[in-house]
């Protein structure tokens, strides 16, 4: 091994051994027990990986990774604690460390995995910048309940062997779901490789993709949509992968459950690939992203050379009320048509449903008659949102899900109405205080205290 390690950690026992191992790796090792010490040595440039206890003296390891990546981006950290819980897992996933392991740790595997930081971090180096021109790709966009929660169950798979199997609609980003998967896992310096239809057409298609593979991560597109007859070769090449065994990973828009019925699919297959599932939200199912992503879309086209754009009020309203029957895809389209088309810095309303007005169901998203009761309205989306799903049914949660996207804007409009006065919001509901508290809390709701105008 070639390179500068620094270390963090409070025992030095900790210190002595890792410093000895990795000095007769040929490392030149820093060690500290003060995270004072090691953001300095960051700061100065200093380090080509760092290795970081998580509880320390004067703060928390885990707390730094944000500025580390600020003041050294590609930094590769290991996070090491005896704290060995889930969530100190997902924590460590979440702030993007580069590795974690809990302690008491096998020296010899820290050793391997500081090894790869290394050859990572020398390959970063001269690799060109990476390209942002992947047409395949959509953000990992989104602060939404659903996607948080996708996102912990992401960080809790990511360094398992588990096969994983990705569903979602058409264009909410399984592929990308995936590769994130890959790219946040223990394997994420070996290959990444995509199989389709086409790669088992013969008999040799599955070893040619393990050799490919070489124990990386095989994603396999579209499950649904491969014939049977090559559905048993994957079997037979998940059953005998050889020497090197690849991650398993497949997505799906399909229902698989009636494709199992219909016997479009392998039911050995399936209860294969289906180790953990993962279900990406369409969407309609988180509204609330719709904005962080078109404010993603315009500043990618603005950095490709585009001249800036922004939505006006309008504009972001009914991009906000549009069904997206195709998705994050869909948003990107509309997006990338507007910029070339929008006469003006700021987008208007008229200017979006001409683009969006050949697509189905714009207008009664948008417009219900005057007279039309709340619970008539409730019930034309709820049916609109069922149909929207063909002959599959929504994913699981629907009960809570539906119940947020009420709640919300009924106690956003009590609380404008109060003026911000939670007291009197309170009473106005019907609630208890401390529960309109915990609401506005889990809801994120923003509460502005203003005069009242009458």
């Amino acid at each position: 091994m070639d390179g500068t390690v620094l270390v963090a950690d409070d025992d030095r026992t900790i210190r002595t051994v890792l410093t000895q191992a990795l000095t007769r790796a040929g490392c030149r090792v820093h060690a500290t027990s003060s995270l004072t010490t090691l953001m300095r040595w960051v700061a100065e440039g200093k380090g080509d990986v760092v290795i970081s206890d998580v509880v320390m003296p004067d703060g928390n390891g885990l707390e730094m990774l944000p500025k580390i990546a600020q003041d050294r981006p590609g930094l590769p950290v290991i996070v090491i604690s005896a704290q060995n819980t889930i969530m100190t897992a997902i924590q460590a996933a979440e702030a993007e460390a580069y590795d974690y392991l809990p302690k008491p740790f096998d020296l010899p595997d820290l050793m391997k995995r500081t090894a790869r930081a290394l050859e990572l971090r020398q390959t970063a180096r001269k690799a060109p910048p990476p390209s942002d021109d992947r047409p395949d790709d959509l953000p990992l966009v989104g602060r939404t309940p659903v996607m948080q929660a996708l996102y912990r169950v992401v960080a809790r798979v990511m360094n398992t062997d588990l096969p994983v199997l990705i569903w979602g609609e058409s264009g909410t980003g399984k592929s990308l779901i995936a590769r994130a998967i890959h790219d946040f896992s223990d394997r994420r310096s070996l290959p990444f490789i995509t199989a389709t239809a086409g790669d088992l057409q013969d008999l040799e298609g599955p070893a040619r993709l393990l050799a490919r593979v070489k124990g990386g991560t095989l994603l396999i597109d579209e499950i649904a949509d491969i014939p049977e007859e090559l559905q048993a070769r994957i079997v037979r090449m998940m059953d005998t992968p050889g020497d090197y065994s690849p991650r398993f990973l497949a997505t799906s828009q399909s229902d698989l459950t009636a494709a199992m019925e219909k016997g479009l699919m392998r039911k050995d297959l399936y209860y294969r690939l289906s180790g953990a599932t993962l279900t990406v939200p369409a969407l309609r199912e988180r509204v609330d992203d719709i904005p962080l992503l078109a404010d993603y879309f315009l500043a990618r086209a603005e950095t490709a050379g585009a001249a800036p754009r922004r939505l006006s009020k309008d504009a972001a309203e009914i991009f906000r009320t549009y069904s997206w029957p195709g998705n994050a895809r869909q948003l990107e389209n509309a997006i990338r048509r507007l910029g070339l088309t929008s006469r003006a810095a700021e987008i208007t309303g008229a200017e979006v449903e001409q683009v969006l007005g050949s697509q189905p169901d714009l207008e009664p998203m948008r417009a219900a008659g005057d007279t039309e009761k709340l619970g008539a309205s409730v019930e034309r989306h709820l049916r609109r949102y069922f149909d929207l799903h063909g002959n599959m049914l929504p994913p699981t949660g629907l009960y809570a899900r539906i119940l947020r996207e009420i709640e919300a804007p009924l106690i956003e409009i009590a609380l404008e109405a109060t003026a911000g006065n939670q007291a009197k919001c309170a009473d106005l509901l019907g609630i208890n205080r401390n529960t309109l508290r915990k609401k506005i809390t889990d809801l994120d709701i923003q509460v502005t205290r203003r005069r009242k105008l009458m």
